[in-house]
Parts: structure tokens; C-alpha cells; sequence
């Protein structure tokens, strides 16, 4: 058994010798050498590497049927985005409209995409135009692709536009509105000045089946308190309550930041902890309004308390709380603690307004903190933007000054 085991493998051995041999013979030519592959750039990347608009539109044009281009939202918004820049709204249109007559144009994800697009362009004819021919290229109108119109007008605050595409709708096409669109048309109306007209809308959208939800309610809320008419936000607040549908953060902000330019800081810091209660948790936003509420009204032991209460409950302080605490200390003469407030966060890259920094300056001069003014205008050196020349001038003439 052994010597037949020996016999095979010497057999295999000699074979595949014999191959190696054989091989050896053969006699290669250029032709049978593989030139190496030269792997083109993808596309992707040179789109966002292409500066010219001409190039970057025929670029673009060439990879109209390449998936990874066209279901790449970053290289579409890049794209219309630097060409509404370089003023070619003729390429613009020609790219946008080469892709509602390929396949994805059947998609309303997609062209919704595309209306969104033309609206970013300031292009908002084409927008409409696009959701009133949807059905010439095969694709389903429904109320996803309405609302990205609606969306398109409420950023060009044209309200004769606005409320003529509103009315067509309702007359024109087989489109329900729903929540959204209600809450959209509300919200365009309220920042155009019309808040009456917001609140009469809701009441008709209620009586076609559309319930308003807290969204719907907060705007009015906020729209009301703005224009201090407080007595109609409260009752729209009592009205959402009472229909079952509970305020949310940006509805207890609305009215905390209502309160704090009322003067009104103790109520605000109240209503904060009844959010608490509720089982709300305050964000940066509340806490901001209510040391600002406080600031304000003059009581600055408060004002630390509550920025102690959101360092407890595990919160950061953002750019806008070390703005309004710096200030409102440099005010009340806490250059020390002001200083403190400035330094976390310009090491954050957040930098006070010049004003804040000029008045906090001061005050360490004045009080003698002379090291303290030095390695503040250090941290300023390294802001990137940097400040202007003549900025740095000022701040660096309080350590001259005797």
C-alpha cells in the first residue's frame, strides 16, 4: 500500500513537471502581454471637482442615465446649486428637463426632487409647470408631490403666486390636501403678514376633514405672540388643550420667549418647570430665553442659577448662552466671571459679538486684570475668519492705555 501511495505521487510529480516544461517553450508576443488598466476617474468626483459651468453641465449631461449621479441628492443640489451661481439657468433647465423624460421621471419621488431643485434655483415657474405636467410623463400626481410645490412658493414670500397656485389646486386637480399642505399654507401665510387669514384657513381646513395637529397650532401660537396679540395665542393654546392635542417644546418656547419680552422672566422660568412636570425636557433654546429673562429684568444671581441648572442636567452651553451670560455679566460689572465665559467659549471657536469683547476689555483694564485682557486678545488672534485689522487695533489699544 505504501509503495503504490509512493508510486502516484511520483507520477503527479513527474506530470506537472513535465507541464512546467512544456510551458517554458511557449514563446510570448506583445499581443499576449495585458496592457495595465487605467481606471477612469468616477464621475462623482469630477463633478465636484469641475469649476467651469459649461464643462460641469456637459459633465453632468453624460452621466444622465448613471445611477450612482442621478440618485446622488448631494450631486444634483451641488450641481443646479453652482450653476444658479454662474447665472446658467439655461443649462439648469436643460438637465432638469432631459431627466423627467428618462425612466426615474415615472417617479414622484423624483420629480419632486427635480421641483424642489428648480425652486432652490429660483426657478419657480418651473417648479409649477413641472407638477402640472407630471402626468405627460407617466407619473402619478398625488399630495407628496403638491406639497413640494407649496414648499417652493413659501420660500419666495410671493403671496399673489401663492394663492393663486393654492386656488388652482382646489379647482384644477384631483389632489386632496392633507395636514402638511395645511400646515405649510399657514405657516407661508403667518411669516407674509397674513395671520388672520392663517387662522380663518385652519377652521376651513377643519370643516373638509383635515385636523389640525401641534404643529398647525404652534405656528398661530408663535405668529400671535409675535405681533403681541396674546390674548388670541392663549386662546388658540386653550383651543389645541382642549382638543386633545398637548403642547410640544417649540409650543412652550414660543410662549417662554413671549414672556421674556414681556419682562415677564418669573413666568418664564415657571412655565419651564411645568414642562419638566409634563414630562417636556427643556433644550438650550429654553434655557437661553430664560437666562435672558432674567439678565434683563436685573436679577443676575438667578440668571446663574438657571445656567448652573443646565450644566446639572447634562446640557452644554451653545454659542448664544455664552453671548447672552457675557454681556449681561460685563453689564453688572462680573468682569471676572465674564472673562471666564469668554474664554470657554472662544477655545469652543465660538466668538462674542465685538461689542461683548470691547466692553469686557474694559472692564479688565479697569479693574487691573491686565494678563486676563492679554490672553483673551491671544484666543482672538486665532479666529479663522480673523477679525479685521482695525478690530484688532481697538481691542489691542485697552492694554496701552494707562
Amino acid at each position: 500500500m505504501l509503495s503504490l501511495r509512493l508510486g502516484r505521487r511520483l507520477r503527479t510529480y513527474t506530470t506537472i513537471s513535465a507541464s512546467i516544461t512544456s510551458s517554458n517553450n511557449i514563446t510570448l508576443t506583445a499581443n499576449d502581454i495585458k496592457k495595465p488598466l487605467i481606471l477612469e476617474e468616477p464621475a462623482l468626483i469630477k463633478l465636484k471637482a469641475e469649476r467651469n459651468p459649461k464643462k460641469l453641465f456637459l459633465l453632468f449631461k453624460e452621466n444622465a442615465h448613471n445611477r450612482l449621479v442621478i440618485e446622488n441628492q448631494y450631486a444634483f443640489e451641488d450641481t443646479v446649486s453652482r450653476l444658479a451661481g454662474a447665472g446658467r439657468f439655461d443649462y439648469i433647465e436643460e438637465l432638469l428637463e432631459q431627466q423627467k423624460s428618462l425612466r426615474q421621471g415615472r417617479r414622484e419621488g423624483f420629480v419632486m426632487r427635480i421641483i424642489m431643485l428648480y425652486g432652490r434655483a429660483g426657478m419657480v415657474k418651473h417648479a409649477v409647470n413641472t407638477f402640472k405636467d407630471m402626468h405627460l410623463y407617466g407619473c402619478n400626481r398625488t399630495v407628496k408631490s403638491l406639497n413640494a410645490v407649496l414648499k417652493v412658493l413659501a420660500q419666495t414670500g410671493d403671496l399673489e403666486a401663492f394663492e393663486s397656485f393654492f386656488g388652482d389646486v382646489r379647482c384644477q386637480f384631483d389632489v386632496k390636501l392633507d395636514v402638511v399642505s395645511l400646515n405649510i399654507v399657514i405657516d407661508a401665510f403667518c411669516r407674509m403678514g397674513m395671520v388672520d387669514k392663517a387662522y380663518v384657513l385652519m377652521g376651513e381646513m377643519e370643516k373638509s376633514g383635515i385636523t389640525p395637529d401641534v404643529i398647525t397650532y404652534t405656528t398661530l401660537i408663535s405668529a400671535f405672540y409675535k405681533l403681541n396679540r396674546a390674548e388670541i395665542g392663549n386662546g388658540i393654546w386653550n383651543l389645541m388643550v382642549m382638543r386633545g392635542c398637548l403642547p410640544n417644546l417649540a409650543t412652550f418656547n414660543a410662549r417662554v420667549q413671549f414672556l421674556v419680552s414681556k419682562g415677564r422672566a418669573w413666568q418664564a422660568n415657571s412655565l419651564m418647570g411645568m414642562m419638566r412636570y409634563l414630562g417636556i425636557t427643556p433644550d438650550e433654546v429654553t434655557f437661553n430665553l430664560v437666562i435672558k429673562g432674567f439678565c434683563r429684568a436685573g436679577y443676575i444671581d438667578m440668571a446663574k442659577r438657571v445656567y448652573s441648572a443646565l450644566h446639572d442636567e447634562g446640557y452644554k452651553p451653545n454659542a448664544r448662552i455664552y453671548q447672552t451670560m457675557m454681556h449681561y455679566l460685563c453689564k453688572g460689572g462680573e468682569f471676572d466671571l465674564a472673562y471666564t465665559m469668554c474664554k470657554n467659549s472662544m477655545e469652543k471657536n465660538w466668538f462674542p459679538s465685538v461689542d461683548s469683547i470691547y466692553q469686557l476689555l474694559q472692564g479688565l483694564h479697569t479693574t487691573g486684570k491686565i494678563d486676563k485682557a492679554r490672553f483673551i486678545i491671544s484666543l482672538l488672534h486665532k479666529r479663522v475668519p480673523s477679525f479685521s485689522a482695525k478690530q484688532l487695533r481697538i481691542m489691542e489699544s485697552f492694554l496701552k492705555k494707562s
